[in-house]
């Protein structure tokens, strides 16, 4: 804030400012993929298919409740704070046309992403549809019986019409890929031994990923301020924004503050009787980290290293929970697109009634599913909720400005909401597996000792094998040794009597 009250800055100067914030985020991203991989793989294959179903139910049960939870507490904050108003429109101005965009298309790519057809492009590549105005000539038979007639048919404007195609663009598919990797670690961990060599790759990739994380941490706060810092610099009008949006933008900061330090808390210590806000002091630089890259993929492998070091959280549960709550658990996604929606109807002058309120809360719910996986994803999942309740679209633009910020907001009670889901599957978990490490290792026991045993059998075959082939050598031993014995003991009796006869002749 003290460098934009200074004379303006150049552009390279805030290039170099926020350039170690751009070095922060790529190695974040880097460690997405092999993280993902690795974690989902490891964790599905360490639990049995009923206990991998049971620890699924739990947390979607808990996804979808806060969820909920969130969308309906946004939507009771902006009818009461009500935020806008028509004369706030007129000082913003129209926004742009979505005419390209389309629900509906927008819902089918999310299904074809869920399954990619080729699982390498899925690593740097998703599907979208793609739309293109075209001119198409309109075709008419020339029936003209005067030459005004004539130029009539000639001078018709060409039709414009819309098609549509399948396009990939640039961005991990992150949901096809915990799809795939989900049913890769279930069919491993039903193999058995024969995966054995499987799953030992997987967690030392595990152990090679956390060990880079650690590493990575060490230079996040620098990162971090850095990348706040270029950000904050880079916004032209600040304070023009924040005085025309500032209510909009107070009343989401409210909400997520609410739900992100009372209800999240509130139900973790309902169900674990645990203090939730000593957990929060153990992922507090996730937190950190979640302000600042504005990335809950990105936050992942801080994520993990909080929960598995600082509050022993069982490997086997966060591997699954953590992978697939940064994609399916949005809380603040849904809190704010509940909010911005019925913003912009007040600031249209329209008055929701209490069908489309209920209709802005579920569909909020259901647009934050998987939002990560859609490009993007703000545009995209507004366009459901606002189609869904008949608002104008175009005035999705006009909230951009202040979106940079809010979703920094967003995404850190969305990364907060994924930790406390993780604390309360394994509290309602832990009996499970910790039964399932004592089959575990009950199993083993018994397999060393069979092990053992078939060992000491062998062995005692081949003694007795060796025993048979040596006994007739044996004997012959024995009967030289004696012969050889006998004859010295013989040889000496003799030399004694000659000694003794000499002795009595003398």
């Amino acid at each position: 804030m003290l460098l934009r009250v200074a004379s303006p800055i150049h552009p390279d100067i805030v290039m170099v400012i926020a350039f170690p914030g751009d070095i922060l985020m790529r190695m974040l991203k880097m460690l997405i993929l092999p993280l993902i991989i690795s974690s989902l793989i490891t964790g599905l294959a360490g639990l049995d298919a009923k206990s991998s179903g049971r620890l699924g139910t739990r947390a979607m049960v808990y996804y979808m409740t806060t969820t909920v939870i969130a969308a309906v507490l946004g939507v009771i904050l902006v009818l009461v704070i009500h935020p806008g108003n028509p004369k706030l429109k007129e000082n913003l101005g129209e926004g742009q046309e979505n005419e390209d965009v389309s629900s509906l298309d927008a819902f089918f790519d999310l299904i074809r992403n869920l399954f990619p057809e080729n699982l390498v492009q899925a690593c740097f590549q998703q599907i979208q549809t793609v739309t293109k105005k075209v001119e198409v000539a309109v075709q008419e038979e020339i029936n003209a019986t005067s030459v005004e007639g004539l130029v009539a048919n000639m001078t018709k404007e060409p039709q414009i019409i819309i098609k549509k195609s399948l396009q990939f663009k640039s961005g991990m598919n992150v949901l096809g890929l915990i799809g795939f990797f989900i049913a890769f670690g279930i069919c491993m961990g039903k193999m058995g031994d024969k995966a054995r060599l499987m799953i030992d790759f997987f967690n030392i990739l595990n152990e090679i990923v956390m060990k880079i994380v650690i590493m990575v941490m060490w230079y996040s706060p620098f990162g971090i301020a850095c990348l706040i810092c270029g950000k904050i610099i880079s916004i032209q009008d600040l304070e023009v924004v924040a005085r025309q949006l500032g209510m909009y933008m107070v009343t989401v900061i409210i909400g997520l503050i609410i739900h992100g330090a009372i209800f999240l808390p509130s139900i973790y210590f309902a169900i674990t009787r645990k203090n939730p806000f000593t957990f929060f002091l153990g992922i507090f630089q996730a937190w950190i980290t979640a302000l600042g890259t504005a990335s809950s993929a990105g936050t992942l492998p801080v994520t993990f290293r909080c929960l598995e070091e600082n509050l022993g959280i069982d490997k086997r549960v966060t591997r699954f929970v953590l992978p697939v709550g940064a994609t399916i658990n949005m809380d603040g996604t849904a809190l704010y697109e509940a909010v911005a929606a019925i913003f912009i109807a007040q600031m249209n002058g329209v008055i929701l009634d209490p069908g489309q309120i209920i209709t802005v809360s579920l569909t909020a719910t259901l647009a934050s599913v998987g939002a990560a996986s859609i490009p993007s994803a703000g545009l995209v999942t507004m366009l459901l909720i606002l189609t869904a309740v008949g608002l104008p679209t175009q005035d999705i633009s006009l909230l951009v400005a202040v979106d940079w910020l809010l979703d920094r907001f967003r995404t850190s009670v969305n990364v907060v909401g994924d930790s406390y889901g993780a604390g309360i599957v394994y509290h309602l978990s832990k009996a499970e597996l910790d039964e399932l490490d004592a089959h575990m290792a009950k199993s083993d026991d018994i397999e060393m000792m069979t092990k053992n045993q078939s060992y000491y059998d062998d062995m005692k075959n081949h003694h007795e094998n060796n025993s048979n082939h040596l006994l007739f050598p044996g004997y012959v031993s024995c009967f030289v040794f004696s012969f050889v014995y006998a004859t010295h003991t013989s040889n000496l009796f003799a030399l004694h009597c000659r000694m003794l006869a000499n002795t009595t002749k003398t």
